[in-house]
């Protein structure tokens, strides 16, 4: 609708509703965005970093089996939240 119908159709027939609008990017699964929000509200990741960041900036972090399992267990939390992410928004998946 150009810009001029749109002004008369909105001050001269006032029983005609406004146009809806679309969204800039729908989301095209609500359930996969719904599992992502989820593991995010599970998952202790944000907590479990800081701690791990500031342990490096202070020089406190030692290289264990138990820190290097941590590190790796955060970085799968990461990847399966990003390909449900990318799922959900609808965008190619890298293997």
């Amino acid at each position: 609708m150009s810009l001029a119908a749109y002004i008369q159709s909105r001050l001269f027939d006032s029983e005609n509703p406004a146009p809806r609008r679309r969204g800039k990017r729908p989301v095209k699964d609500h359930q996969a965005l719904a599992q992502v929000l989820g593991k995010l509200g599970q998952s202790r990741l944000s907590a479990n970093l800081n701690q791990l960041a500031r342990s490096a900036n202070s020089g406190s972090l030692p290289v264990t089996p138990d820190t290097e399992a941590a590190l790796l267990a955060a970085v799968a939390e990461i990847r399966e939240i990003r390909l449900l992410l990318m799922e959900a928004l609808n965008l190619e998946v890298e293997p």
